[in-house]
């Protein structure tokens, strides 16, 4: 294990650690067991949420490729400036880095990919990321998934894994194990409440048309109706 990976997984575990004794910290004084839990979760996110900014800070020193004539004239038809462009180009690169090691990632252990074949996951990262390309000038509506969740189950995903692969583990272990693969569940039930957020539009537009198409046949079966009561036998 190289210095990176082993601060990464010490930072971790710390984390952890941090989170366990906040919970026990504030059932010591009395407070209610469901909000401790709540609080120190928060805490955990708001902390993975650190981790993420940073690994994404570390992320946009990648190269951008070349781009294209068609794809500029793109991203202007859609109101993008140049800084705009530059902008959305390496958040998505960012993603795609990120979406890649979440797939690696849930396919690296039993249980997590039985997480990943309940959700869904990386299909839906990978359907969400394609209409965010799409339509660049609603970046703003998908902050949370790229700059949150995205990172956030990236990064608790890898370090799963790497814990996952100690040779011994002890019942703390196990128990740390357990509790990570249940926010790792809920990370990607938060997936699929973004993607259904971003097509929010397209739903509703369905049930726009659903509508009418009920009202238009309503319509139709009363004139028939009608004509048929008009009609002599």
């Amino acid at each position: 294990m190289n210095k990176n990976r082993l601060a990464d997984t010490l930072i971790y575990l710390l984390t952890c650690i941090t989170i366990l004794f906040i919970f026990i910290t504030l059932v010591a004084v009395d407070f209610p067991i469901i909000p401790a839990a709540l609080f120190s979760a928060i805490v955990g996110v708001l902390l993975l949420y650190m981790r993420g900014r940073k690994h994404n800070n570390h992320d946009e020193k990648t190269k951008l490729p070349k781009l294209s004539a068609e794809k500029e004239a793109f991203y202007e038809s859609k109101g993008l400036g140049k800084e705009d462009i530059q902008y959305f180009r390496q958040t998505m690169q960012n993603a795609k880095a990120q979406i890649k090691k979440i797939e690696t990632n849930l396919q690296a252990t039993g249980k997590l990919k039985a997480i990943e074949n309940r959700n869904n996951t990386v299909h839906l990262t990978k359907s969400l990321f394609r209409e965010i390309i799409k339509e660049p000038n609603r970046l703003h509506e998908v902050d949370q998934f790229l700059y949150v969740h995205l990172p956030s189950l990236a990064d608790l995903s890898e370090k799963y894994v790497e814990i996952d692969n100690h040779e011994a583990k002890s019942k703390a272990t196990y128990d740390m194990l357990d509790r990570s693969s249940q926010t790792l569940d809920e990370m990607c039930q938060q997936i699929a409440v973004d993607y259904v957020e971003f097509k929010s539009d397209d739903i509703e537009d369905m049930e726009v048309e659903v509508e009418l198409a009920k009202r238009s046949l309503d319509k139709d079966n009363g004139l028939n109706q009608e004509s048929i009561q008009n009609d002599e036998v």
